[in-house]
């Protein structure tokens, strides 16, 4: 049993075919999946695909590299679908200084924005980190939130600073890259019990399907190149990192 803690099945490349990836995913041995918003209507259909499908949750957030012109109106719409069913985080959310198109301190607004709602909701949040893991970790460390770091690339040092805040790790294709050392550190060295296991469907394709449009049911691979890393049969890293998303989602 794996559970897919981060896809988006709300993407133009999923979406259209969602219930055959759905199937293909449990059929697969993927009994549970969240898919994950990144805009407000990346969110929106999220939460209707949570609605088609019994064991798909839905997570919404504005993340990003999606804030440039997101305002109060925007925040007021993104807070009323906190409180549907089958939403069990507000994500992905974070900074992003990668790409340089919406200026640091325009997201660190909409993330603070966020994280607000997410205490006054009592909800987990799911953050995006892309070369700003300092500011990440700074703003979270005042926030009084607990979470997942998704599609985590940082070092284990960092991760272990980020576990004491109260956030699970989450592991995605990019630890079955041939040359992806760091996140293989992570993957071997930290606590099973602190790790999840996700694909970012349609994006990071595992080896051996690099290059190819991501799915759920794929997520199977990173938790075999885990289970090779840590010494341990993948039915154990699968077991473990289901449980660790049922708690940290509490289903």
């Amino acid at each position: 049993m794996y559970f897919d803690t981060h896809c988006h099945l709300n993407s133009e490349q999923l979406y259209e075919k969602r219930a055959d990836y759905v199937r293909h995913a449990m059929d697969c041995g993927v009994d549970h999946m969240v898919v994950v918003g990144y805009n407000l209507k990346a969110s929106e259909l999220a939460v209707a695909i949570s609605h088609e499908f019994e064991n798909v949750y839905a997570a919404v957030g504005i993340g990003p590299e999606d804030c440039l012109d997101t305002d109060a109106e925007e925040l007021a719409k993104l807070e009323a679908l906190l409180t549907k069913p089958k939403v069990v985080a507000l994500g992905e959310i974070g900074l992003d200084y990668h790409w340089d198109t919406v200026p640091p301190q325009k997201q660190k607004a909409i993330f603070r924005a966020q994280l607000e709602l997410a205490k006054k909701y009592q909800q987990i949040v799911v953050i995006h980190c892309r070369d700003a893991m300092q500011d990440t970790y700074e703003i979270l460390a005042g926030a009084g939130v607990k979470g997942i770091m998704h599609c985590y690339g940082g070092s284990v040092e960092m991760a272990q600073r980020f576990i004491k805040l109260g956030f699970k790790i989450s592991l995605a294709g990019p630890v079955t890259f041939k040359n992806a050392r760091i996140p293989k550190e992570v993957a071997a060295k930290l606590d099973l019990k602190d790790l999840l296991i996700e694909t970012d469907a349609p994006y990071l394709a595992p080896t051996p399907l690099r290059g190819k449009i991501n799915e759920p049911a794929n997520v199977v691979y990173t938790a075999s190149e885990i289970a090779r890393l840590r010494g341990v049969s993948v039915e154990e890293v699968a077991r473990q990192t289901t449980e660790n998303a049922m708690k940290v989602f509490r289903i």
